[in-house]
């Protein structure tokens, strides 16, 4: 049984936690690829996302992306298990990307090559963004009251039933040219001007039509009232190259919710070519979580 301080938490670069909020609680991070025009790069080492999209939007055959490799999760395991360290290592969802599979491989190489890779516990998140990073800062605050793994792992999954999290994108095209539209594809159809409402479970799932972005903006706002009401005060907002709105939307949800967001971050390259620019997001869990209480 792993005790307090013997568990490391490892998340791949989807979860676009701020690098201040990473460093603060030594997860780390795996980093997914993207590629535009025959250009690989580490979404990591990405600075510029504005160039990147420039480059999205020009490019005929848009964006590939793909997971992290075996020996590039052995990379980030192997030291924290020959430092005798657990580890909690949490992933985009595996119903839209095969960076879980990848992490699970590399645990069984590891296991194979007798460096402890059964301390490894991998968790598909079923998410990404703003879930997932509520996810990482769950196991944070569960080792940092000195939860044993069982538990730790447990609270990352109580987290994540009890996550809510949409968003709102201006265009399904990008999703549709990604092929990670999942059961959104029945919109395809649609009116071009509709933007749609979105969530992630396990893969792209519609919630609603919109007709503008100002109803969007004002639908996003009920969310979080719908958040606050259920007892889902630990909220987060989450933007693609639009921070003027993601800071109003965050002016009003603190209205409504009375509280600060745990994070205010913009969603990276890897995600970003699937969706595309312009998404606004908001999510939510039960401040409990966060707290490190069951």
């Amino acid at each position: 049984m792993s005790g307090p301080g013997d568990i490391a938490i490892v998340c791949d670069s989807t979860s676009y936690l701020p690098d201040t909020l990473l460093e603060q609680e030594g997860a780390e991070v795996v980093s997914l690829y993207v590629t535009v025009s025959g250009d690989q790069r580490r979404e990591r080492e990405i600075d510029d996302y504005a160039g990147f999209f420039e480059r999205l939007r020009a490019s005929e055959e848009g964006a590939a992306t793909s997971q992290p490799s075996i020996g590039d999760f052995i990379e980030v395991y192997g030291p924290l298990l020959d430092a005798g360290k657990s580890v909690v290592s949490i992933h985009l969802a595996a119903g839209i990307s095969g960076t879980y599979e990848s992490a699970l491989q590399s645990r069984q190489r590891l296991i194979d090559e007798g460096r402890g890779g059964e301390r490894i516990h991998v968790i598909d998140s079923r998410t990404a963004c703003g879930g997932m990073g509520m996810m990482v800062l769950t196991a944070a605050a569960s080792v940092r009251s000195g939860a044993g793994l069982e538990t730790v792992v447990e609270r990352v999954h109580g987290a994540r039933e009890q996550l809510r999290m949409w968003f709102a994108i201006d265009t399904l095209e990008y999703l549709r040219k990604g092929g990670r539209i999942g059961a959104a594809r029945a919109w395809m159809g649609s009116a071009l001007q509709i933007k749609p409402i979105l969530t992630l479970e396990d893969e792209i799932t519609p919630v609603e039509r919109v007709r503008t972005r100002r109803r969007v903006f004002e639908r996003l706002v009920q969310y979080a009232q719908e958040l606050h009401d259920s007892g889902r005060d630990a909220w987060v907002v989450q933007h693609i190259r639009d921070p003027e709105n993601a800071q109003r939307l965050v002016e009003r949800c603190r209205e409504v919710m009375g509280s600060e967001p745990v994070f205010i971050s913009e969603i990276g390259p890897v995600i970003g070519a699937h969706t595309g620019p312009g998404l606004l997001g908001i999510g939510g869990i039960p401040g409990e979580f966060l707290t490190g209480g069951d």
